[in-house]
């Protein structure tokens, strides 16, 4: 049990010296230290086998389990345990098929830098940015914007029909700045490795 210290006598030449203080201080290190192990705990639970068939599946989603067993030199059985346990701890995050926009003609790819009357409209706002269909990505940052959104459109006049009609209509949405996309000059999954 600690002692009750007088904080009255210490003062900052002397607080280094009291026992409570290296305590405190070594308290403080074995809880950040605690914190980073928390969240390396996810990452130590997959092993080189589990790494190697994200990187794999991360590359080609349809691949067989059959050619990612052969690959990785354990049963298709493996590899499914595998995938379901990683899609369990959150790891994998879906499966399916990639749509190219410009194949069903949504030819304009734009982000938007919205701008909020106050940060506290957030939550309030991203529900309602989330209920339009064109806007397929949404995210809450630091910077200049308070978001920015990725949106597609047929081209540049549905563009201005979803700026105009919809998000600005949006409370608490003050200005939006819109940048065009040329061109997707590549798109890739994050380093498995």
């Amino acid at each position: 049990m600690l002692e009750k210290v007088n904080f009255t006598e210490v003062s900052g030449d002397n607080l280094r010296s009291f026992p409570e203080f290296v305590f405190l201080k070594s308290l403080l290190c074995s809880l950040n230290l605690h914190l980073f192990i928390l969240t390396m705990t996810l990452r130590n639970q997959l092993d080189d086998t589990d790494l190697q068939i994200l990187d794999i599946v991360t590359k080609n989603a349809r691949i067989p389990f059959k050619d990612v067993a052969a690959e990785c030199g354990i049963s298709r059985a493996a590899v499914h345990q595998r995938v379901t346990r990683m899609t369990d701890m959150g790891v994998i995050i879906g499966s399916g098929y990639n749509v190219d926009p410009r194949k069903i003609d949504y030819r304009t790819c734009s982000y938007i830098g919205i701008f909020l009357e106050k940060g506290s409209l957030y939550s309030e706002a991203a529900e309602q940015l989330r209920s339009i269909p064109e806007i397929v990505e949404c995210h809450y940052i630091t910077g200049q914007y308070a978001i920015f959104a990725k949106i597609y459109a047929r081209d540049n006049e549905h563009l201005k029909t979803v700026l105009s009609e919809k998000i600005q209509k949006i409370t608490g949405i003050s200005s939006t700045e819109t940048f065009i996309s040329l061109e997707e000059t590549f798109k890739r999954e994050v380093p498995i490795y």
